[in-house]
């Protein structure tokens, strides 16, 4: 199913539901505005299949594009993906040393498509740890983008929820905000982006259900789907799902539902007679 048959497939589905013709407000509820994503099973997909870990990793980055494509179509206005994480750099030499060589081979090969889509690119993280030549692929990835509008992809690299908030509170007292006065604005003001919103939905692969210290400020109203599949086989259909999962939630950010008032009051009919 493409992303406009399903989205008309979930208009009309909710139109049955409600008898009210799909607008512009009720598309904009079924849709998130921002989608993040927690790409895990990489490895496990190569182990599966007795190959090297970087192979799954590269099967994980065809995943990448079908999903920055549909979620473009489909009417996105912001994206996240997981794509390193500050703890990553744990993992075996060989296998950091090549996802920094395929970071830098998918930003030279996607960013003029995504510029051509008039999609903007942004790196959230720390990019300090990374190499000179990565930064500038990313430097020039951002320049050629910044004017694009269609849609924000935010790729976290080298990234960490906590490190994040530290960085926050340090920048903003660093810009003269007293320590009695640091205030909850104060510290998203200084978050990596100040372009990124809240994430809608958050989508982990791979069947484990934690954040493992992603976006750990940004979720704290977001939504969570878990699916079982791993990342490298998470196509459209299964991103489908989690769309239609999510526009089936009733999102309350800790208030409580109203209860509805009677839709109608019954009257008599013209003419009748009250009972005696």
């Amino acid at each position: 199913m493409g992303a406009s048959t399903w989205l008309h497939a979930l208009l009309a589905r909710d139109r049955r539901r409600t008898g009210i013709p799909p607008g512009d407000k009720q598309r904009a509820a079924l849709i998130p505005f921002h989608v993040a994503i927690i790409m895990d099973g990489n490895g496990r997909w190569a182990e599966k299949r007795h190959l090297p870990i970087l192979a799954g990793h590269r099967a994980g980055a065809q995943a990448v594009r079908r999903i920055v494509e549909m979620a473009r179509d489909v009417g996105l206005g912001q994206l996240t993906l997981y794509s390193f994480s500050t703890e990553n750099w744990a993992r075996p030499t060989e296998e950091v040393e090549g996802l920094m060589r395929l970071h830098a081979e998918m930003i030279a090969a996607e960013v003029p498509t995504l510029h051509d889509n008039d999609c903007r690119v942004v790196f959230v993280g720390r990019r300090e740890e990374l190499s000179g030549e990565l930064r500038g692929r990313m430097e020039w990835a951002e320049s050629l983008t910044q004017a694009n509008r269609r849609m924000i992809l935010f790729i976290a690299l080298n990234y960490g929820g906590r490190r994040e908030i530290v960085d926050a509170v340090r920048h903003a007292l660093a810009d003269g905000v007293s320590s009695a006065a640091l205030a909850e604005e104060h510290i998203a003001a200084h978050l990596y982006s100040p372009l990124m919103r809240d994430p809608d939905l958050v989508i982990r692969t791979s069947g484990e259900r934690r954040l493992s210290n992603f976006l750990l400020w940004q979720t704290a109203y977001s939504e969570l789907y878990f699916t079982e599949v791993l990342w490298p086989d998470f196509g459209r259909a299964e991103f489908e799902e989690a769309l239609g999962d999510f526009a089936a939630r009733d999102r309350r950010f800790g208030t409580r539902r109203r209860k509805k008032a009677a839709a109608h009051v019954e009257q008599d009919a013209p003419g009748a007679k009250a009972d005696a």
